[in-house]
């Protein structure tokens, strides 16, 4: 079983949270932004992961910080589910649409955390969330998860589904590099013996 539970508390989030890798794509999240809980339920739902998240955050200040904190802790939760990597894949992408979107995400488990996010919402704001923020989310995520992450939209304006098919292309890609290669034999998908 590859699973984690993190918490992390600070004066502006407290957040509790637990995933198992290899689940059934249950998810209870509380995250006081609706918009946010949806995404990471669609997160769970197509990476078959299953994951509850409990959040409180200064969200009366704005949304930063809680969505920033949220990424944090769920990289975190993944290195720490994944812990030597043995036997994974490593590598994923996805090329999902959703509607006028089309959107590619690639990753690799590497170790080696970089964002790539070539996204282009034609507004500034969905339901009262900076879209800025998702760069930040990821850019975090990233980093406490040691991904090489690259996100890219080639077609698309309307928001919602925007953001719906990059967290679902990103669940979907998670799901395919962390997928258990029985070839592998508990070993690690790189000539230097670690990741």
């Amino acid at each position: 079983m590859r699973t984690a539970k993190v918490t992390r508390k600070t004066k502006e989030t407290e957040i509790n949270l637990s995933l198992n890798i290899y689940g059934s794509g249950k998810s209870k999240i509380n995250t006081s932004i609706p918009f946010l809980d949806h995404m990471l339920e669609l997160f769970a739902k197509h990476g078959m992961f299953d994951l509850t998240i409990e959040a409180k955050g200064d969200i009366q200040v704005d949304c930063h910080h809680t969505i920033e904190d949220i990424g944090i802790v769920l990289g975190e939760a993944i290195a720490k589910a994944l812990g030597n990597k043995s036997g994974i894949k490593r590598y994923g992408f996805f090329i999902l649409p959703m509607d006028d979107v089309l959107v590619t995400v690639a990753l690799d488990i590497s170790g080696r955390p970089y964002l790539v996010y070539n996204i282009n919402p034609k507004k500034d704001s969905i339901n009262n969330i900076d879209t800025r923020l998702f760069h930040e989310f990821f850019q975090a995520l990233s980093v406490k998860a040691g991904i090489n992450l690259h996100i890219i939209q080639h077609s698309g304006e309307e928001l919602h589904h925007l953001f719906e098919a990059i967290f679902k292309a990103f669940a979907k890609a998670l799901d395919i590099a962390t997928t258990i290669d029985s070839r592998l034999s508990g070993d690690v998908m790189s000539t230097k013996g670690s990741l």
